[in-house]
């Protein structure tokens, strides 16, 4: 019987009592119900192998190839490897994804349905676990928000670009991450998505717009965008509507990309091993309808 165990913050459950190696429909309902309910779960105690995160990932929906090409798994390239460890002298993962507020793949025409990310190292410091992951609900963020900023937003289009976040990391946070080639950027245009999004799997109403991805709102002045821009962004990060994920070894950790966004908090050197594998799900074209 699997376990569910909410943290006590807006949003984030740890599910326990169960087996990925084992997984019936049963119990993946319960996972996706879960994930529903909650926005962001933890897996505890999971040994699979690479097969079987993939074959998990898939129950989801359709993967997502990253569109650096780097870092993907030599058997997989729906898995990505993040990590900060070297070998002769060369990165075998991205070592610095996620740095700052955002939600996976909003800069798709399909927005991401969910990510999840399966801890094979955690840094350490004096036994205490680094690396902590925010989570923001963005259900709560909604319904919190002012009524005559609700009626400001309810059925404008915001832009999505994914240069946004990855330039910035290179320009202001000091990552050593490769710059877009110009047919990558290509591959990854700008794009538009509804400011309030009805959610496609659950129906409920969310905030999707986020500091990572998001550039302006269409309809509005650039400085009137802006400015209601800063607003939300301000909004949706309250520490009212954020879970802090404390990683364990073996963690599975799912999040809903349509109703949170989230923020790597970092804070390891180097010679703190992390090393982790992702997958990330696009949510189901017919269901966008």
């Amino acid at each position: 019987m699997v376990t569910v165990t909410p943290s006590g913050a807006a949003l984030g459950a740890r599910v326990s009592d169960l087996d990925l190696n084992r997984l019936d429909d049963a119990m993946f309902a319960a996972v996706e119900a879960a994930l529903h309910r909650h926005g962001v779960i933890a897996l505890s105690d999971q040994h699979i192998d690479e097969d079987v995160l993939v074959a998990f990932s898939r129950r989801f929906g359709k993967l997502e190839i990253n569109v650096t090409s780097a870092f993907q798994h030599p058997k997989h390239p729906e898995l990505l490897i993040l990590s900060n460890r070297t070998r002769d002298g060369k990165a075998v993962g991205l070592a610095d994804a996620g740095q700052g507020w955002h939600a996976d793949n909003s800069y798709n025409r399909l927005p991401g349905r969910a990510s999840i990310l399966y801890a094979l190292e955690v840094p350490v410091r004096d036994g205490q676990v680094l690396g902590d992951t925010l989570f923001a609900d963005m259900r709560v963020a909604y319904k919190a928000l002012p009524d005559d900023v609700k009626q400001r937003i309810e059925g404008r289009l915001a832009v999505h670009d994914f240069a946004k976040f990855y330039d910035d990391m290179i320009k202001n946070k000091g990552s050593k991450r490769p710059p877009l080639t110009d047919t990558q950027r290509a591959a990854r245009p700008p794009v538009q998505h509804p400011l309030v999004m009805r959610h496609p799997y659950t129906g409920d109403t969310c905030l999707y717009a986020d500091p990572g991805y998001t550039t302006r709102i269409l309809g509005l002045p650039e400085a009137e965008s802006d400015q209601l821009l800063e607003f939300l962004f301000a909004h949706e990060t309250r520490d009212a509507f954020i879970y802090r994920h404390k990683w364990r070894l073996h963690d599975i950790l799912i999040w809903d990309n349509c109703s949170t966004i989230h923020m790597a908090t970092g804070g390891y050197r180097p010679d703190e091993p992390r090393h982790m594998m992702r997958t990330q799900v696009q949510v189901d074209a017919a269901r966008m309808q």
